[in-house]
């Protein structure tokens, strides 16, 4: 009886890629995220029309990020949706939110700019606008940084979400400053240090700006929202998630 000889199969298990937040379905759960905190809503497509001032010295926020009049985002999302549709119902007020641009006024804009902006929102023209400006301003920058520091996709929100209420620039209170604040108490992953560390340092720069504005002092969206993934090691960012911000509880489950 012949016996065939055994081989010994070695089987190498591949742990699957990090997937990037730019990924369709976690995109959606950062949207969903901000808007807990932006508009005490999951449904991050019903803000389009959003619009207030919130007495933060930066005139009306409105729409699905939080675009400002005294900031140039709100600015630059008239200007686009003007081009792409002249003679849309913003346009009109182009000229006064060059000039109120940079403070909180509502010159020229009071007493039919809030209508006229649900009006517009609800046009698709309108709505892809502030999809793109989104991008173009906060998601794809803050992304880009991130996957340039090594940060999976919960660290990819934290730069997300920082930009969404800082703003982008370089200065003290705004993400450059967050991020070097961050950078001076500990290394990213791409610089050779724990990704778990460096989060928690910047989570921590992060309160600290908060913390030095009053429309922004309270830090739940970072306290007990996304320390709330890095305590659970959740640097993937995976539903199910469950969180809390300003005292409200909301949970992704898929």
């Amino acid at each position: 009886m012949l016996t065939a000889p055994l081989l010994a199969l070695s089987l190498t298990v591949t742990a699957p890629a990090p997937v990037d937040l730019n990924e369709p379905h976690k995109k959606d759960i950062a949207m969903r995220l901000v808007s807990s905190a932006e508009n005490s809503s999951l449904d991050w497509k019903a803000q389009y029309g959003y619009i207030e001032d919130i007495e933060d010295d930066r005139g009306y926020t409105a729409g699905i990020i939080g675009f400002c009049s005294g900031t140039s985002d709100m600015l630059e999302l008239v200007e686009l949706y003007a081009k792409r549709k002249p003679g849309n119902v913003l346009a009109k007020y182009l000229p006064a939110l060059r000039k109120v641009n940079g403070t909180d006024s509502h010159k020229g804009l009071d007493p039919t700019f809030t209508k006229d902006w649900k009006t517009a929102a609800k046009d698709p023209v309108f709505q892809q606008a502030q999809n793109d400006e989104r991008d173009r301003v906060y998601f794809d920058p803050a992304v880009w940084q991130a996957r340039k520091d090594g940060l999976r996709a919960l660290g990819q929100f934290a730069y997300y979400d920082a930009m969404v209420m800082h703003g982008p620039g370089t200065g003290k209170l705004s993400f450059g400053g967050i991020r070097k604040n961050a950078l001076a108490k500990a290394k990213p992953p791409a610089q050779g240090g724990d990704e778990v560390r460096y989060l928690n340092a910047f989570m921590d720069a992060r309160r600290t700006a908060m913390k030095a504005e009053d429309a922004h002092e309270d830090t739940t969206r970072v306290d007990t929202m996304q320390r709330v993934f890095l305590k659970n090691g959740n640097l993937e960012l995976n539903p199910p998630l469950t969180w809390k911000v300003y005292g409200d509880s909301y949970t992704i489950k898929s």
